[in-house]
């Protein structure tokens, strides 16, 4: 709704934004779809590889990737790493 793909955080002012797409203004789901996934993303979650893990957070190098996790701890480690890069990355921007 905004077309502002930089934005890494939800900010109250951008809940205010008035597009039908903006579900925190409009109730229930939006007029068409978000986005419509590739082939190759429908082929990756019929054909996902079994694994024992729970929890998914970015990577702390800022590459684009996810850290995978099996307990809420080793998760929480991850999320720190990430806070903390993130962090420093919108600090070094200014």
């Amino acid at each position: 709704a905004l077309k502002d793909f930089s934005i890494t955080h939800v900010l109250y002012e951008h809940t205010a934004t008035d597009n039908p797409y903006n579900t925190y203004k409009y109730a229930g789901l939006p007029p068409g779809p978000i986005r419509l996934p590739e082939i190759y993303t429908i082929d990756a979650v019929l054909n996902a590889e079994k694994h024992n893990y729970i929890f998914m957070c970015a990577d702390s190098e800022l590459n684009g990737r996810h850290k995978f996790a099996k307990t809420l701890s080793e998760h929480n480690r991850n999320a720190e790493k990430y806070y903390i890069a993130l962090k420093k990355w919108k600090k070094n921007r200014k």
